[in-house]
């Protein structure tokens, strides 16, 4: 203990390595507890961990390497996410915009960097490099409200491919300038070479594209293929002058048609990618940042302020202009600020080319300042564009009043229950039964997940006589059943795979009640579930029989009849009603009430329906005085980011153990846009937490206080 510091910085290979992989698995729980981008998070672990920080790594040859293919993979894959597809119906539209949104920030930055900031031409022109380009940081958020036909999503998609192409044509010739000159000679040579260099790509990768798929299936080796075209176009471009970044990026754009989204070879290429690669290069990024430089004065949060402020009103410019012009909505103008004004991957791509590059006077074009300076502002523009697309997606919904289809009774209905406590399974069977549609004649599907540990053979027995008893169960009400027992490393993935598997329409899940499994409301996979799968799960606590339920009352949050999935849950509460014979009340607002009074009164008839205002969502406390015991309370609850979320939603766990107990309840998370299992990247990592360290610290404190 007493020299600890010789320790470091780690040397050997394989402790750095080690030390990387844990922080390339918990900075995304620590930065999810803080609410911060994961992107920011990993740079700000190499920060802590690099020679400006707790100096415990060297950034060896092994950062080196992997920062190479690490941010030459974030080029590839984001040409290869490109919906080409989507932009030729607005081509005109999609290059003005662009032309727009690269513009704008480009001369707005020149003009600062040189006249607020006194850098160099070579020094403004990079940094307009970086501002005029922009990462769909935010793109996340429009597929959850599923606006991705919508114009502005569309022309932002496209103008920022454009921005993005444009910024590195020009960080090319920035660096071509500097290697060679800049002569007239030496810019004609320069253009042929790249010209030419372009044109052998195209022609030749896609030949050797269809041919290398057709005569190969092997998944490994179609992998590699792919590995290699991206470095010999990288490789190819680095040899006519221009930056790597490019040739990585431009064997994306021309692959895009050959490797579709939701292909395994894309899967292949994300994971390696949003695992291993990705983090590694941003780790090694945040190795380079000299944090003390923050503490030491000068102008450093000037040069943020001016980069922030000048760079985000050019995007916004650009932004409001085009929706002016092409006779937009201002929620539209807003969707598409808010999509192009952030900045991430291809900042620090850029950034890192500046380091290299060395002006006459022998100082690098970026020096200490202008990198902790770009880091900083990567920070405030996800957050920007972050908040402003949530809001504007939101508005978008609600302006379009975009309600749900009234189809919630098609074929695909197919109920899937996982079981593993016999108490709650003949329950939750039961009321399966009570909701499904007997014309349909479709059958259920029992569940068994065990884990893959030394009591494994143990729980596959157990399983099995559990699903062999709830098959008989369905079958003496001539229902008929499907079972599965399958071994998992993680119970909510098992779900996960066989929801998709037995392509299940919704889940119907006993709520956790098992203390000693796990302290949490939502016990040790529940919320997984529900935010990795994007489809509707209804989460059960039984008090007593169903058979003996009297009434069932219902919370609805505002905006709930938005949501894709609103009529799916209203059927199958009318069918429990019609089943049981019970009153069914509802909590919900006019506007809401209105269209679920029509829906009951058509499809329904019998149903006796009550229709109580409900004008927020903090009178559910009171609502709770009127729940007897023989009443079952189902709460309409919001997955984060969709348009019926309200922050109070975050209270209900505490709401229910407060007000609720010993009662029967059932909390529905109503279908989604997507599918959010097959989401894989960085930006939106599929993990997230049950509360935020803010929420902590303030519970801490309230109850410090009292």
């Amino acid at each position: 203990m007493t020299h600890l510091a010789n320790y470091f910085p780690i040397t050997d290979p394989t402790l750095i390595f080690f030390v990387v992989l844990l922080i390339i698995l918990f900075a995304p729980i620590i930065m999810g507890k803080l609410r911060i981008p994961h992107i920011i998070g990993m740079v700000l672990a190499g920060v802590l961990i690099g020679k400006y920080g707790l100096n415990i790594l060297e950034r060896d040859s092994s950062f080196e390497l992997f920062g190479k293919v690490g941010v030459y993979y974030i080029m590839f894959l984001a040409a290869l996410e490109m919906d080409m597809q989507g932009l030729k119906s607005n081509k005109y539209r999609f290059l003005f915009f662009g032309l727009l949104t690269f513009g704008i920030p480009f001369i707005l930055m020149m003009m600062t960097g040189m006249g607020l900031l006194g850098y160099s031409s070579d020094v403004a022109l990079l940094l307009s490099c970086i501002m005029a380009s922009n990462t769909l940081i935010a793109y996340p958020i429009v597929s959850r409200y599923g606006l991705q036909k919508k114009p502005s999503v569309t022309l932002s998609v496209g103008s920022s491919m454009l921005s993005l192409l444009l910024s590195l044509i020009t960080l090319a010739a920035i660096v071509a300038s500097h290697n060679g000159g800049g002569s007239w000679g030496f810019w004609l040579v320069f253009v042929l070479k790249f010209a030419a260099y372009c044109a052998a790509m195209i022609l030749v990768i896609p030949r050797l594209c269809r041919w290398f798929l057709r005569q190969y299936s092997d998944a490994v080796m179609q992998f590699i293929f792919v590995l290699a075209i991206v470095f010999m176009s990288a490789a190819c471009s680095e040899a006519v002058g221009v930056e790597g970044i490019f040739g990585a990026f431009l064997s994306g754009l021309i692959l895009n048609r050959y490797i579709p989204p939701v292909s395994p070879l894309m899967n292949r290429l994300e994971f390696i990618g949003n695992a291993l690669f990705i983090p590694y290069f941003l780790i090694g990024v945040g190795m380079l940042i000299n944090i003390r430089l923050l503490f030491e004065g000068g102008n450093i949060l000037w040069v943020v302020f001016c980069i922030v402020t000048f760079g985000t009103l050019g995007k916004a410019v650009a932004a409001y202009v085009s929706c002016v012009l092409f006779r937009l909505p201002p929620s539209s103008g807003h969707m598409m600020f808010g999509l192009t004004s952030a900045h991430a991957a291809g900042a620090i791509a850029m950034v890192l080319v500046g380091m290299r590059l060395q002006m006459p006077d022998g100082r690098f074009m970026v020096d200490d300042q202008i990198l902790n300076a770009v880091v900083i502002m990567i920070l405030f523009t996800c957050v920007i564009s972050s908040v402003i697309t949530e809001s504007s997606a939101r508005g978008i919904v609600l302006r379009d009043k975009e309600i749900p289809q009234n189809d919630s009774t098609g074929d695909d209905e197919k109920i899937l229950i996982p079981v593993k406590y016999p108490e709650f399974a003949d329950q939750l069977v039961n009321m399966a039964i009570l909701m499904r549609n007997p014309k349909l004649n479709r059958g259920l599907v029992a569940l068994n997940v065990v884990y893959d540990d030394k009591d494994m053979q143990l729980n596959l027995e157990k399983g099995q006589r559990l699903l062999n008893h709830l098959s008989k169960l369905s079958v003496s009400a001539d229902v008929k059943m499907q079972t599965q027992v399958r071994v998992a490393a993680n119970i909510a993935n098992g779900i996960k795979h066989a929801f998709k598997e037995f392509r299940a329409s919704e889940i119907l899940i006993g709520m956790h009640q098992h203390k000693e499994v796990s302290q949490k409301f939502w016990g040790q996979f529940h919320q997984s579930l529900f935010n990795g799968l994007s489809r509707q799960i209804m989460m059960a606590r039984f008090a007593q029989p169903l058979n003996t339920i009297r009434r069932i009352q219902v919370a609805v949050p505002s905006r709930a009849q938005y949501e894709p999935g609103f009529y799916r849950w209203l059927e199958r509460l009318s069918r429990i009603a019609a089943n049981l014979e019970c009153r069914i009340q509802f909590h919900a607002r006019r506007d809401t009430l209105a269209l679920i009074h029509e829906f009951i009164t058509n499809r329904h008839p019998g149903v006796r329906a009550d229709y109580q205002s409900m004008e927020h969502w903090n009178e559910l406390p009171r609502l709770a005085s009127t729940i007897a015991e023989d009443h079952l309370f189902v709460v309409v609850a919001a997955r984060k980011g969709t348009v019926s979320y309200k922050n109070a939603l975050e209270q209900l766990p505490e709401e229910i153990r407060k007000h609720f107990t010993g009662k029967s309840i059932l909390i529905i998370f109503p279908d989604q846009h997507g599918d959010m299992m097959d989401e894989m990247t960085f930006a939106q990592p599929q993990h997230t937490e049950e509360n935020s360290a803010y929420e902590l610290i303030l519970g801490w404190l309230q109850k410090f206080r009292h």
